[in-house]
């Protein structure tokens, strides 16, 4: 290998690794920035030796993969890439930043293993058992997946199925007597089985436990308003149309009959039968109509009380219903893998 590839491999080496800052992870950190990989790779290696944290291992793992790879060690760097990739499944060289030989290597070191990856849930509200919470994964190769819910006393199998790649299953948040599941935390296992390999990834979640809104009654159909049932009719005129024909006749006669047989009084008479006629005609005519029922318009009212009395037997049964459901909120455990 070239010098020039070699400073390139160098310079691809994650900025993780410079979180090593003791011992001998410290001093083989070192040796690599300088480009001398073989010390690296030795220093490393003593350094595994040793009592390390998860992240310590893990960029140990990373700086052995990059170092074996700038020496063209083939074997060596997909050894030390599969090991990385079981620490940390998620975890992979940025293609934009390293070498397509480092790109290369990680690949074929991550086809050689059984992890499951980007294993997320999302946080979700649903009513138990008639929704669901999303799970997410994604396996590095063929093999069945078995999703389990574990905590409260729980052990139980939301899903078993054969897996290439990214996949998605549903927890409805149900015990196996169909009752929703008590709240507190949970653990939601994907477990990968492959003839004797099997890799195993958590990821914590809350489930808190709510009620259902229940379904307001109802007081009227949409689209539907009831109609009056008795209305007012149109005034009458006919009584004053008598009074004014009854006074007319009653004018006619006066003159007909004025000779000497009627005195002034007896005209004076008349003609006060004739004005009080006309006065109870108009006021007859006047006077307000009574109410008149609308017959039509009281079948349909009684049409439309029955239907809202019914919707609202129906909306009475759901919300027995709902009362007893449970509404339920899980939300992924900041933090967890």
């Amino acid at each position: 290998m070239t010098r020039t590839a070699a400073i390139m491999a160098a310079l691809a080496l994650p900025a993780a690794l410079a979180a090593q800052e003791h011992g001998e992870a410290r001093r083989a950190k070192q040796a690599y920035d300088q480009l001398d990989f073989r010390t690296a790779i030795a220093t490393a290696q003593r350094a595994l030796r040793q009592r390390l944290s998860r992240d310590d291992r893990i960029a140990i793992y990373e700086l052995l993969g990059f170092a074996y790879g700038a020496l063209d060690s083939t074997r060596q760097a997909v050894d030390a890439f599969k090991q990385l990739i079981f620490l940390d499944p998620n975890r992979e060289p940025d293609v934009e930043q390293v070498s397509p030989r480092i790109t290369s290597l990680y690949a074929s070191a991550l086809g050689q293993v059984l992890v499951v990856r980007r294993l997320t849930v999302d946080t979700a509200s649903f009513v138990a058992g008639q929704g669901g919470v999303p799970i997410r994964f994604q396996l590095s190769r063929s093999a069945r997946a078995v999703t389990r819910v574990v905590g409260q006393g729980l052990n139980l199998v939301v899903d078993s199925q054969l897996v290439s790649g990214a996949t998605r299953v549903e927890w409805r948040g149900l015990t196996p007597e169909g009752d929703a599941v008590p709240p507190g935390r949970y653990q939601i296992i994907v477990t990968a089985v492959e003839g004797g390999n099997e890799f195993a990834a958590p990821v914590e979640v809350e489930v808190v436990h709510g009620s259902v809104d229940t379904i307001a009654h109802l007081t009227s159909l949409p689209g539907y308003a009831e109609q009056p049932e008795f209305v007012s009719p149109p005034r009458n005129w006919r009584p004053l149309g008598l009074s004014v024909l009854f006074a007319g006749v009653t004018a006619g006669a006066s003159l007909a009959l004025e000779n000497t047989i009627l005195g002034g009084g007896e005209r004076r008479e008349i003609g006060g039968v004739a004005v009080l006629t006309l006065a109870v005609g108009l006021i007859l005519s006047l006077k307000q109509p009574d109410l008149q029922p609308v017959q039509a318009n009281i079948r349909y009212n009684k049409l439309l009380r029955e239907q809202v009395a019914a919707r609202n037997t129906e909306i009475a049964a759901r919300n027995d219903l709902r009362r007893r459901q449970v509404m339920l909120t899980v939300t992924p455990v900041r933090g967890s893998p």
